[in-house]
């Protein structure tokens, strides 16, 4: 009896410490969970103390496996992450606006943006993209607004140059940008106002060692070849960003794979007289049916680009702005995703190529920025194979017109800079996850 009495007591203790660990384990459950659904909200409105470094906390949570959701048109584009502290305290050392919310106040947010009435929708980024920078060895950061931007917003990325780009080198990277080169082989035109300076000399000498290197005769001739390289890379799932003369000059590059439209002064002989009726624009990303500028001491390569750069002078920077389209969240992710921003007005500037001609814009395009009531545009997208390119027109976004030699832009005093949010949200958008791309 006594040994049955003890059996018993032992099998309540046992039961009643069972019970207590299973209800222990709920409560600590509940708390984990309560904890997880915190959220961390980074909002893109006029609240935000600073935009710019606002994408390099987007990127740097992706590196730590954070998730991010880019909320469209919530807010000027704002995200959404998990509430970890670590993130939070990144926020702070940063200085990047942030809210710290609750699970129902996130929930309620992500109910507003999926309603079928709203023109927002919810993205999810699923890594950090891999970034390249194709410039030339003796490249400055500050001379470029997109490596710029990226240094402000502490997005690392690596340097190529032709010689990663002739070996293949592309494909270990979901986004190139394209430093304001001429694909032309005409080193940016520039020899009227600066073929005696050093700095021309050097570099007209750099590029010429480099193309022999490589096998090819004419910088012109390599140049071409590396621009169907990155067409390659851009169709087998890479994304491309080019500003100024990057854009155009590409397209030219490729246009005329089948002619010499370099002058004595720039490959050491005269160019083919009917280089413009030999020009391909099928093989062209973006434009067609453009007209070559052949006098080679004019500071500009077509008709492509508007207004030309011989004519800035008569330019008004009070009046003048760009327009960005609205598209639809739910629809067009990715034309959205490229204008989000907490301005749809923005201050023009200027470059070698500052506008696109529209209708020497190919209609396979889709026009993102233009100048209302002009044929000017100043930002495309398009897509070819399973990758996209954008290009997006001028030098930077807060210097309205760069000189050779300019200071840099310092982005402490710009870190709200709408013009170049557009240049970051190009570097985010990659991350998307592809099931999400609609178009």
């Amino acid at each position: 009896m006594i040994a049955d009495s003890k059996r018993k007591t032992g099998d309540i203790v046992r039961y009643v410490r069972d019970l207590a660990l299973i209800v222990l384990g709920s409560l600590l459950f509940s708390l984990c969970s309560a904890l997880y659904a915190q959220k961390i909200l980074i909002p893109m409105d006029l609240k935000q103390a600073d935009h710019l470094k606002a994408y390099g906390i987007a990127y740097w949570a992706l590196t730590k496996n954070i998730e991010v959701d880019w909320l469209l048109n919530y807010r000027g584009g704002s995200f959404m992450l998990d509430g970890v502290a670590l993130l939070a305290t990144e926020c702070r050392v940063r200085g990047v606006t942030f809210e710290e919310i609750s699970g129902a106040e996130a929930a309620q947010i992500y109910s507003e943006v999926g309603a079928e009435n709203t023109n927002m929708d919810a993205v999810r980024l699923e890594k950090a993209p891999k970034i390249a920078v194709y410039v030339p060895p003796n490249f400055l950061p500050w001379d470029d607004a997109v490596t710029l931007a990226m240094e402000y917003a502490e997005i690392p990325y690596d340097k190529v140059w032709d010689d990663e780009v002739m070996q293949d080198k592309l494909l270990k990277y979901d986004w190139i940008h394209l430093h304001h080169e001429d694909f032309t082989g005409q080193y940016g035109k520039f020899y009227a106002t600066y073929g005696t300076a050093p700095w021309y000399i050097e570099q007209q000498v750099m590029y010429e060692k480099k193309a022999k290197e490589l096998g090819f005769k004419k910088v012109s001739e390599l140049k071409r070849v590396v621009a169907h390289k990155i067409k390659e890379y851009i169709a087998s799932g890479g994304f491309m960003f080019a500003m100024c003369s990057a854009t155009d000059t590409y397209d030219i590059a490729l246009a005329s794979e089948n002619t010499d439209i370099c002058d004595v002064m720039y490959d050491g002989d005269p160019p083919d007289p009917g280089a413009q009726k030999k020009l391909d624009f099928s093989q062209c990303l973006a434009f067609e049916n453009f007209t070559l500028e052949m006098n080679p001491l004019r500071y500009e390569y077509s008709d492509i680009d508007i207004p030309p750069s011989d004519m800035v002078a008569t330019l008004d920077p009070e009046t003048d702005y760009f327009t960005l389209f609205e598209f639809s969240a739910k629809y067009d992710p990715v034309p959205t995703m490229l204008t989000q921003n907490h301005a749809n007005i923005i201050r023009g500037f200027l470059g070698q190529t500052t506008n696109f001609k529209k209708s020497l814009i190919k209609k396979t395009m889709t026009i993102l920025a233009e100048k209302e009531g002009t044929e000017e545009v100043r930002y495309i997208h398009g897509n070819l194979g399973r990758g996209t390119f954008t290009f997006y027109g001028g030098h930077d976004p807060e210097d309205y017109q760069h000189q050779v030699g300019d200071p840099p832009t310092d982005l402490k005093l710009h870190k709200n800079s709408p013009g170049y949010r557009l240049i970051l949200n190009n570097i985010l958008f990659p991350a998307a996850k592809k099931k999400q791309q609609k178009t």
